[in-house]
């Protein structure tokens, strides 16, 4: 899947209140108490356990997926492409091609990300994971879905783990301008059936700072609070609530869009749009259009790369 060089059973319980939120008492996301690297791993928390499959398929469940963990694959995107085009039987899927799956990988050997970056993932020290669905609304306007995406994962990170997260177009999670999260999201035509998206998402949560990239960031580097760094507590929420904002936005498109220029720190920001043939335009962000481009000095940019300038 994707940055570059990466129910419990029904009823809360009492690490889980009723909200599906993890617990709270935590400062306002605005102002964050930074920690330094390694503090905060508290008793069963912060560790790089591995993922409790068989609670995260009951959590998944709840809202509708059907979600696996598996130890490694070579690309959570690629693996659920394969399911979706009825190429991986391996695990006999019926004719519905695995909708409203999920795939949880510990490991990925050739994950990708956006502007086909690498996105690498050590065990335990991330979560990495791919959904597949159908969306209810026209193909043209699935180019929104990872701004859509993006405006639910920076939401759930600013609440549970109190990190002040920000989002640069189009959905890059950061901190700091140091990249916390990396989405993908891919069309897969399938025959006979609706066009299916591949939702694939990348999160550091316990890498340490040797183990990323520079321009890259964790949850742990990041300060965030003890609850957020079970990783199998964290990805339950992210899945509840990105499945809420996918039903919000298939019922009310415009609502969605004018969400994400809300909380989009590239809007209003003087950027570098940095071009495929290596060119860069420096301007102005003003606006995303309906088509998801963002516009800088009133010209629409799709595949290029925004640095944020100070």
């Amino acid at each position: 899947m994707p940055p570059s060089k990466e129910p419990a059973p029904a009823g809360p319980s009492p690490e889980q209140p009723a909200s599906g939120k993890l617990p709270s008492g935590k400062p306002s996301p605005a102002s964050p108490r930074a920690r330094p690297a390694g503090e905060g791993r508290f008793s069963s928390v912060g560790t790089r356990e591995p993922l409790d499959a068989a609670r995260l398929a009951a959590r998944a469940a709840a809202v509708g997926l059907d979600l696996t963990v598996v130890e490694e694959t070579d690309s959570t995107n690629a693996a659920l492409a394969r399911i979706a085009r009825g190429e991986d039987t391996a695990r006999g899927e019926d004719t519905a091609r695995g909708r409203g799956r999920v795939l949880v990988a510990e490991r990925q050997t050739a994950g990708r990300g956006r502007l086909d970056r690498s996105w690498e993932s050590r065990p335990g020290a991330g979560l990495t994971v791919s959904l597949l669905l159908q969306p209810r609304l026209p193909m043209s306007l699935f180019g929104w879905l990872p701004m859509v995406v993006g405006t639910s994962l920076l939401a759930t990170l600013r609440e549970v783990a109190a990190v002040p997260a920000v989002l640069k177009w189009p959905n890059d999670v950061l901190v700091d301008d140091a990249k916390l999260a990396g989405i993908l999201v891919e069309v897969v035509q399938v025959p006979l059936s609706s066009p299916s998206v591949i939702i694939g998402f990348g999160l550091n949560v316990m890498a340490e700072r040797d183990e990323l990239p520079e321009r890259s960031t964790s949850l742990l580097l990041s300060g965030a609070l003890p609850a957020a760094l079970d990783r199998t507590e964290l990805l339950g929420v992210v899945l509840a609530d990105l499945v809420g904002a996918i039903t919000g936005w298939e019922a009310d498109p415009q609502a969605a869009r004018a969400e994400y220029l809300r909380v989009c720190a590239t809007i209003g920001r003087r950027v570098r749009v940095e071009l495929p043939d290596g060119s860069a335009v420096l301007g102005t962000a003003t606006d995303v259009d309906p088509d998801g481009r963002l516009v800088v000095n009133g010209r629409p940019y799709s595949a290029a790369d925004i640095v944020h300038l100070r």
